[in-house]
């Protein structure tokens, strides 16, 4: 598979599969995952006929571990300079989580011409962090308690989050897919302990409420109502106010990883916006 040598020398690598002249479709994984993540979407889409393509993160799967530049200005221009060097246009950017605020930034900033439509799963924007001005989000103690649990053992930290609250298995009644957490771990483990590290800043602590304003292009925006990893109240609920042309799609009882675990339902959803 190909990589990308960005310009302050990192080896990006992306999977790039189907038709050059179909149009693109470009998923953007969420922390600590790698491209892998997109398995599933990866070949229904190519099947109905588009090129897709996944990035590994800076720091993250199969690119170059990173010391720093692990941000979200870092991880737009990243993906700017990669639609650029495939000369991408009319592409519809699909992110997870993480991958969601850099969708939402990049986008924002987008040539134009390079970006027909975006999507947000369970992304982070606006605001993750809980502030005077944004109750509704999340203490900063909790994200220190993540930073504190990856240095004092990451593989069991990158174990009990996909074990519990990322696939929603801690719920009662939950049917577990041991499959699922493996290869949450497998991807974590891959990337580096430092770009891990520095991105719950970034995921946490990045205001994208001005990115959202800007962005011109049609979102869709889809959220689990029962999302223990990024509260509904405090990112989808907000960011569908600031959009231009936003739609909110919700789904009771859906987890964060949803697109794993309810992968039917979220591409068919996916697939209805790009064609609608």
């Amino acid at each position: 598979m190909p990589t990308l040598t960005l310009k302050d020398g990192v080896e990006y690598f992306y999977k790039d599969w189907g038709p050059k002249d179909a149009q693109p479709i470009m998923f953007h994984h969420g922390w600590p995952l790698s491209s892998d993540d997109w398995d599933n979407q990866m070949m229904v889409f190519l099947q109905e006929g588009f090129r897709v393509l996944a990035p590994d993160r800076r720091g993250n799967g199969r690119s170059t571990e990173t010391p720093d530049g692990n941000d979200m200005d870092h991880f737009a221009d990243d993906v700017a300079q990669l639609t650029d060097h495939l000369d991408l246009r009319d592409a519809i950017h699909v992110g997870h989580s993480t991958g969601g605020g850099e969708v939402t930034r990049y986008v924002a900033r987008a040539k134009p011409g390079r970006v027909a439509k975006a999507v947000l799963i369970g992304a982070v924007p606006p605001l993750m962090l809980k502030t005077p001005d944004n109750p509704e989000g999340t203490p900063l103690e909790v994200f220190d308690s993540f930073r504190a649990a990856q240095v004092a053992n990451r593989a069991q930290f990158f174990l009990d989050v996909p074990s519990g609250p990322f696939y929603g298995f801690n719920r009662p009644g939950a049917k577990v897919v041991e499959g699922s957490i493996r290869n949450w771990w497998r991807q974590g483990m891959m990337g580096g302990m430092k770009a891990h590290y520095d991105c719950i800043k970034a995921f946490s602590e990045t205001d994208l409420t001005e990115d959202l304003k800007a962005i011109e292009v049609p979102v869709l925006v889809l959220h689990g109502e029962d999302d223990q990893v990024v509260p509904i109240a405090a990112s989808a609920h907000k960011a569908i106010k600031l959009l231009k042309h936003g739609t909110l799609i919700t789904y009771p009882g859906f987890p964060h990883g949803m697109h794993t675990v309810e992968a039917d339902t979220i591409n068919r959803d996916i697939l209805a916006f790009i064609r609608g």
